[in-house]
């Protein structure tokens, strides 16, 4: 694991990475959309406002998938010090925030027609509301100390405790009663969806999975740059 510490390594490998998955951003956004809106068919209940899960659902996925990484990140962080999964777990953090909002915000427009309501305290919804504030604290924690170090410590261990939230949001909707639809996608036995609604879901999700690789890339290299520059200002300054 330490080999894939060093930066000069990382920044040779981001250099291929990113344009490839910039490409693969481009493509599967434009596909995923012209399936979306112009092949799939509308749903048999909720018509064409159905439409919306093309994004809504896709987003709901990154949300819970990139605290996944962080959490993952923050402890390689702390039980072997790696020097990137920290600035990785920075990276990820307003991305994910980013996702969450996204999720929140069609969630609500999604549910106005379906519900009557654009929002109502449903199980899936709160815990999707807590990752939303757990994405602002660790964001808000990895700067509130002087000693950068201090704020990783900080905020690596927040983003562990806060992962118990990611298994509530999954199994909300069998734990509880709830609006919200049990999965259709992720299901034992195969998904319940058709396939002329699946791919199009599938193509948006590998979108949004491009997405979040090409930004956290990007954002991981203008941290190690800024990082180094800080690093030549000092020396300099000692000099």
């Amino acid at each position: 694991m330490q080999r894939f510490a060093n930066p000069g390594r990382f920044l040779r490998l981001a250099a291929v990475a990113q344009p490839v998955a910039v490409a693969i951003l481009v493509l599967s956004l434009a596909l995923g959309l012209a399936l979306g809106l112009a092949v799939a068919p509308p749903d048999y209940q909720q018509g064409d406002s159905a439409r919306i899960m093309y994004v809504h659902v896709p987003a709901a996925w990154m949300a819970l998938f990139v605290y996944t990484a962080m959490a993952l990140m923050s402890a390689v962080a702390l039980i072997w010090r790696h020097p990137l999964a920290e600035i990785a777990a920075r990276a990820s953090a307003p991305i994910g925030a980013c996702f969450t909002l996204v999720a929140l915000a069609t969630g609500m427009l999604w549910g106005k027609p379906m519900w009557g309501a654009y929002w109502v305290w449903d199980a899936r919804l709160t815990s999707v509301l807590v990752l939303f504030f757990l994405y602002l604290g660790y964001i808000a924690l990895a700067n509130a100390f002087d000693a950068a170090e201090r704020g990783g410590r900080a905020a690596s261990i927040l983003a562990l405790v806060g992962f118990v939230n990611v298994p509530i949001i999954k199994f909300s909707v069998e734990w509880w009663n709830t609006l919200h639809q049990p999965a259709s996608v992720l299901k034992l036995g195969g998904p319940a969806i058709d396939p002329s609604m699946l791919w199009p879901l599938l193509t948006m999700a590998l979108a949004f999975k491009a997405f979040y690789a090409a930004v956290l890339i990007m954002r991981m290299r203008a941290a190690l740059a800024e990082r180094r520059l800080r690093a030549l200002a000092l020396a300099r300054a000692g000099a």
